[in-house]
């Protein structure tokens, strides 16, 4: 046994038989936040959304608490709420706030600050389980606000440390027009250069034909056009026409990004490092596949249970003060302990490199150093990040 699993081993050993002793309980409360957006109409329906996405992981990991605070004294509880597209989220995140200090948030980038920046939020803490906007984390950061969800630049770091392993150097994109499109087509210029890529050649999608019918006709000379090149990038983040470029290229290459082989914070492939043991008792809860929402949502909930596990308190002062300390670290399923940067919020995580068949990589390749820790290698890195409301 390592010497560091040891020592966490006996840490919470006698975690527990203090506990054992302890006559006052500890109960902490969470509010789960769902703010519901319009779902832009995509050309196949043959992938659904479950409508308690990410909600369905913030339960799995309320009953994993409950499980560890039985042994300590320590009681979870989770206040529900659902804002219907056209509401206030802003209404809803006050009465939430009126009876707890911790919030689960599944929400667009600017509903978030709204809600961080709120009087009543003051002194919380909020963890954002959706929004990989880059913004969040840099100059828009704030001081309550943490991210378990990887940033589009987590997602688009880990592909382009792959590319460059596998020596895919000559690169092509075609990027759709919708926001989440642009966002990471933004971040994956940004990794390609940041580890020394080019695209050679870059296409926007902006067709409306029915490619369920048209695609072995209309692709192959859509990206005709592009040239030889070594891998084909597709940013379709909303999984729109991506699926259609499979398959039907001029060119006989690898896809990636968005479709294909595609940078993820968890997938269903996943099976290594006891994934397949969460992975089974979360499809037995709620009868589906665990989607990266879900794991973001249970990750934000399983810190809050560890933080508790360990110092033995509710109060968000001291919770944060250790979640944002070296002594913290959350067995994820990740096969390495998952922390927080101090300087944005951000969790520190593996990202996998998979398609829908199977594992490819986990990110940070080997090769890929960092002074201080290789999970930094993705994403904001401290002297790039401008968030200033951690100092």
């Amino acid at each position: 046994m390592k010497r560091n699993s040891l020592h966490r081993l006996l840490s919470t050993c006698a975690a527990m038989l203090w506990a054992s002793f302890a006559t006052a309980e500890v109960t902490l409360n969470i509010g789960y936040l769902a703010v519901e957006q319009p779902r832009a109409a995509v050309l196949s329906n043959l992938d659904p959304i479950p409508d308690d996405d990410g909600l369905a992981g913030a339960r799995t990991a309320l009953q994993d608490n409950l499980v560890t605070g039985r042994f300590l004294g320590h009681g979870y509880e989770m206040t529900e709420a659902v804002v219907p597209e056209g509401d206030d989220p802003l209404a809803t995140a006050k009465a939430l706030l009126a009876a707890t200090r911790f919030l689960v948030v599944d929400a667009p980038a600017e509903v978030l600050v709204q809600i961080a920046d709120l009087p009543e939020a003051q002194g919380a803490m909020i963890f954002n389980t959706s929004s990989g906007d880059v913004a969040l984390r840099d100059n828009a950061c704030r001081a309550n606000l943490f991210h378990t969800s990887p940033s589009d630049a987590m997602r688009t770091d880990a592909l382009a440390q792959v590319l460059v392993q596998k020596r895919w150097t000559d690169l092509v994109m075609i990027a759709g027009t919708r926001p989440q499109d642009q966002a990471y087509a933004s971040a994956l210029r940004h990794s390609l250069t940041k580890f020394g890529l080019r695209l050679s050649a870059e296409k926007e999608w902006a067709f409306d034909a029915d490619m369920r019918r048209s695609a072995a006709q209309e692709i192959p000379l859509f990206t005709q056009e592009l040239g030889d090149y070594d891998a084909l990038i597709v940013a379709d983040e909303l999984h729109d026409f991506g699926r259609y470029v499979l398959y039907n290229t001029w060119q006989a290459r690898p896809v990636v990004g968005s479709e294909g082989l595609s940078a993820v914070g968890w997938s269903p492939v996943i099976e290594q490092w006891g994934a397949a043991q969460l992975q089974s008792r979360f499809e037995e809860m709620h009868g589906r596949e665990m989607t990266s929402q879900d794991y973001a949502a249970w990750a934000a909930l399983r810190t809050l249970g560890e933080a508790v596990t360990r110092t033995n308190a509710s109060d968000p002062q001291t919770l944060r003060s250790y979640i944002l300390s070296d002594e913290f670290e959350l067995a994820g399923f990740k096969g390495r302990p998952l922390t927080f940067r101090d300087w944005n919020g951000q969790m520190r995580q593996p990202i996998a490199i998979a398609h829908p068949r199977a594992l490819v990589a986990q990110a940070p390749l080997e090769g890929f150093l960092h002074q201080n820790n290789e999970l930094d290698s993705l994403g904001l890195d401290r002297p790039e990040s401008k968030c200033e409301a951690f100092e």
